[in-house]
């Protein structure tokens, strides 16, 4: 199987991967931001969306937004690239 870039596993709350395509990355009030959707998905799924976090130049963390605010501004933001681009 071709590896892919843009592809990303992550580990949900049982323990288990799951395979996840970037969508995109934006950046929003000074923070970095990654749009996910679920790769193996049977079904239409919204997109998940996680701010990124910086250990070093190489690594990172995504972290799940806990601030409402902050979650609606990335929404709106995204939401706003997606209408610029049809």
């Amino acid at each position: 199987m071709e590896e892919r870039d843009d592809i990303i596993t992550l580990l949900d709350e049982e323990g288990k991967e799951q395979d996840f395509e970037v969508i995109m990355t934006l950046e929003v009030e000074g923070n970095e931001y990654a749009i996910l959707a679920p790769v193996d998905s049977d079904e239409d799924e919204d997109a998940y969306v996680f701010k990124i976090v910086y250990e070093n130049e190489d690594e990172y963390s995504l972290v799940t937004i806990e601030d409402d605010e902050e979650y609606d501004n990335v929404v709106a933001a995204y939401e706003t690239l997606m209408d610029e681009e049809m």
